[in-house]
């Protein structure tokens, strides 16, 4: 348990006759950046709140840190969720100071940590202004410095790249990468595949309030691999590799390249030395492991109706 920053074990919570977390169970190691994934409504809100101390869950146990979740565990956490919670007429510099001063920082603390955030962010003239005169990308930066500077232990994330344009989504993702290498662990919710497979470390994957997949972002991939590969090459094509079934099958047949699957029990050495065989010069062979985005579809499908 000391290598997790939060375990969850057989954790429950119902709404009424719905059961929004039926039994999820998971751990989430310290200093990784860990991604939350499930379609709507598959129970990753009420999860989050759970974790945030927001809800009580109904059965279960939850660690944080190796102790079990308790009331003074929410200035150790920072959560951004995805409806934003700034007070519109505020201004940023005094709200910030508020919010800072919520999660036991002292003013001589928070004015310090802010110094640095607005100077990281080049923000210094936002100070005065009120949040309503910013615009949506310019709040979900002072969103993100609000979550971050009591320097949490978990950082939870939701949808944090939303309203940005690339340039500030750049930003942020460097200022994410940069605390997970600082030791801060991060809860990652997103519905955005490709941003998991760039950010996140580990996965779990929330589907009817159960979690049905989890582990780190490469064995996952491996586990649903399907024995695909890519070949370049830079000869003509024999037709007898056409009919090489009883070592792999073509999937797709482009100009100069091969998608194949391989056979149960072909190896990649027995497609090489065939196709070396058959005079053919290849340039590349690559491995097609899915995408986190294909793998996501699959198990949600399979999990439909169970």
């Amino acid at each position: 348990m000391e290598n997790n920053i939060l375990r969850m074990q057989g954790v429950v919570k119902s709404y009424g006759d719905f059961k929004a977390v039926d039994h999820v169970t998971f751990d989430i190691p310290k200093g990784v950046i860990f991604g939350m994934l499930g379609p709507n409504g598959a129970g990753k809100t009420s999860l989050i709140r759970i974790i945030t101390n927001i809800t009580k869950a109904d059965a279960g146990q939850i660690w944080l840190d190796g102790e079990p979740l308790n009331s003074r565990h929410p200035e150790q956490i920072g959560y951004m969720p995805e409806e934003r919670g700034l007070y519109k007429k505020m201004k940023v510099g005094e709200q910030l100071t508020y919010l800072a001063r919520l999660k036991g920082l002292s003013a001589a603390q928070a004015r310090q940590e802010l110094g640095y955030w607005f100077k990281r962010f080049d923000i210094a003239s936002w100070w005065d202004k009120k949040v309503d005169e910013l615009s949506k990308g310019m709040q979900q930066k002072v969103q993100f410095i609000a979550t971050v500077l009591h320097k949490p232990k978990l950082l939870i994330l939701d949808e944090p790249f939303s309203g940005l344009d690339p340039i500030n989504a750049n930003l942020i993702e460097s200022e994410i990468r940069e605390l997970a290498q600082k030791g801060t662990s991060i809860i990652f919710s997103t519905h955005r595949m490709e941003q998991v497979e760039e950010l996140c470390d580990h996965i779990v994957l929330i589907n009817k309030g159960r979690n049905v997949l989890e582990g780190r972002v490469g064995e996952v991939k491996q586990r649903f691999k399907e024995n695909l590969f890519r070949i370049e090459y830079g000869s003509e094509l024999p037709n007898e590799v056409e009919a090489a079934h009883s070592i792999f099958s073509i999937k797709k047949n482009e100009e100069q390249a091969l998608t194949v699957q391989l056979a149960e029990g072909a190896s990649t050495n027995d497609v090489l030395r065939y196709l070396i065989h058959q005079g053919v010069e290849v340039r590349s062979f690559n491995e097609l492991l899915p995408s986190i985005n294909d793998i996501f579809i699959r198990r949600v499908g399979e999990t439909v109706g169970s």
